[in-house]
């Protein structure tokens, strides 16, 4: 049986220059607004047989607002930054320059101490390949935008590196279809009307 894995980018909880690694800041109100805005899109995915989050406040609270109910999972978390961890991308270059060129240029490198780029897609792909495919073919995981992109590079098996060309929106979606290791990205669009 094939799977269905529909990801929902969490909706935000700052501008994004005020990102911060590992963010676990609950939603803005600027985050509420968008996930009022986009829910009667969003709301139809909750049929999906499973429903996951990141184990972070803006991801539980956007799938909750959707009416999703989702399970925290773990793998689903979000890179480990290390000692960057709380820092925007401007403060880790301030303090550490050479680090962050370092971390930017190699996907195996993790100069703050954490998790290297590799490391964290594998992470999100392991998670992938071990759905349960008797359980249900739709499943529904609302996470951080890290997270969607490290799933599109898995199951796209691009080079890690491609991950930096990947944006991610706030509640934007990606469908993933297929099975342990053979995944297909799926795009779907407004029907046509004869």
């Amino acid at each position: 049986m094939h799977l269905r894995v529909t990801f929902v980018a969490a909706a935000r909880s700052s501008s994004l220059l005020a990102e911060r690694f590992e963010d676990d800041r609950p939603l803005d109100q600027a985050g509420w607004d968008e996930v009022q805005r986009a829910a009667p899109e969003l709301v139809p995915l909750a049929a999906a047989e499973l429903r996951y989050c990141s184990p972070t406040p803006r991801s539980r609270a956007t799938g909750d607002a959707l009416g999703y109910a989702p399970l925290a999972q773990p793998a689903l978390r979000d890179c480990d930054m290390g000692r960057w961890r709380g820092f925007t991308l401007g403060e880790a270059m301030a303090r550490e320059p050479s680090a962050v060129d370092a971390w930017l240029a190699d996907p195996r490198s993790a100069p703050h101490g954490g998790e290297s780029l590799t490391s964290f897609i594998s992470r999100v792909g392991g998670w992938l390949d071990t759905r349960p495919a008797d359980d249900g073919s739709r499943i529904v995981a609302v996470a951080e935008p890290s997270v969607v992109r490290a799933a599109l590079v898995y199951a796209l098996k691009a080079q890690p590196s491609t991950y930096w060309n990947i944006d991610v929106r706030p509640l934007s979606t990606i469908t993933l279809t297929g099975i342990n290791g053979r995944w297909n990205l799926r795009l779907e669009g407004v029907p046509q009307h004869a």
